[in-house]
C-alpha cells in the first residue's frame, strides 16, 4: 500500500507541474505522508524531473 502512495504521489506531481505554486502544495503533502525512505527517493525523482522544468526548482525546499 505505501508504495502505491509513493507512485501516485508522482502522478499527482506530474499533472500539476504546469503550475509552481501547486506542485509545492502538493509536494508538502507528500511529505507528510510518504514514508522516511519514499522521500529519500522522492527527493532522487525530483531533482531528476525539475532538470527539465526548472521553474520548480525552488520547490525542493520543502524536501529538506
Amino acid at each position: 500500500m505505501a508504495r502505491a502512495m509513493f507512485e501516485y504521489t508522482k502522478v499527482v506531481l506530474r499533472k500539476v507541474s504546469f503550475d509552481p505554486s501547486l506542485f509545492c502544495k502538493e509536494l508538502e503533502k507528500a511529505v507528510q505522508r510518504l514514508l522516511p525512505y519514499e522521500l529519500e527517493e522522492l527527493r532522487i525523482w525530483i531533482r531528476q524531473f525539475t532538470l527539465e522544468k526548472p521553474e520548480l526548482s525552488h520547490c525542493l525546499v520543502h524536501l529538506n
